[in-house]
């Protein structure tokens, strides 16, 4: 661990050692002759990465005791090209699962869509208008298992129909987990989502909403809800800033991958009122 002083985004020694052996065995693969030798240690890469997950700031922005960041920005992207990130954050899903007393095969899903902006760096191509939102930018699909885990997640231009990504997403949920018979949909999703998801050996049902007026929780629907607020806690997924939808697919990757590191330690992330460096002084009346 750096001798710097911590980040609260900062991975504690449990955490680190949830994922450092899929990242220790990522470098050794790459070692051979000719190859530069890796001077960064992976625990700052991943500390930063998290750092601007977490925080929102631009790349670089990153605080100088971290490594530069056009090193751990190259180690982002090479990490979502050869898909080391989401085998570090499908480990870790399987391990709450398995925590949570159920199998790593889920055989359910809940399916939905989240409109974000965009920045100004991000392709005029790469954007659409969500006209029932009134948001020009990109959409994030998700399915999540009964537990609000992602399962698998898609980026593309927020003009996009829930029914046409929804198809995407019932055809990559096949492909991964296989195991998936039966999916929840809100109002968005089309007849032509359920019969694609019967040729994909899915059952897919649209949950309605209740027509008495108010606030209601709808069964299954809540669960992915819950999921978009936790993406929600990391600055960075609030607009969408990542040139690449690859790119911006795998930041969502790395919020979920914070968040059950978390839960599987036990642990929170600190915040001004449980701050352990600041003596108490609240007034007791």
């Amino acid at each position: 661990m750096s001798s710097r002083r911590a980040y609260r985004s900062d991975l504690s020694d449990a955490r680190w050692a949830l994922i450092e052996p899929t990242l220790t065995a990522w470098r050794a693969a790459r070692r051979g002759p000719g190859t530069v030798a890796r001077v960064h240690d992976l625990r700052e890469i991943v500390n930063a990465i998290l750092y601007v997950c977490r925080t929102g700031i631009a790349w670089e922005y990153l605080p100088h005791d971290f490594p530069p960041y056009k090193t751990v920005y190259d180690y982002y992207a090479k990490w979502e090209t050869d898909g080391t990130a989401e085998t570090v954050h499908d480990l870790l899903r399987d391990r709450v699962r398995v925590a949570s007393g159920r199998s790593t095969t889920p055989t359910a899903a809940i399916l939905d869509s989240q409109s974000m902006k965009t920045s100004c760096n991000v392709r005029e191509s790469d954007q659409g208008i969500d006209a029932n939102k009134k948001i020009k930018g990109r959409k994030r699909h998700i399915a999540t298992d009964v537990l609000g885990l992602l399962l698998t997640v898609v980026v593309t231009a927020a003009s996009v129909q829930d029914s046409t990504a929804g198809k995407e997403i019932l055809d990559r949920l096949a492909a991964v987990h296989p195991s998936v018979s039966m999916a929840w949909v809100d109002g968005g999703y089309n007849d032509s989502v359920r019969r694609h998801g019967v040729r994909r050996g899915v059952r897919v049902e649209v949950v309605k909403r209740f027509a008495a007026t108010g606030f209601h929780v709808l069964p299954r629907r809540w669960v992915v809800e819950r999921t978009f607020g936790w993406l929600m806690q990391h600055r960075r997924l609030v607009r969408d800033y990542e040139t690449l939808p690859q790119r911006s697919r795998v930041m969502v990757l790395w919020a979920m991958t914070n968040k059950m590191s978390l839960y599987l330690t036990g642990e929170s992330t600190q915040t001004w009122r449980n701050d352990p460096g600041k003596p108490d002084t609240t007034v007791q009346k």
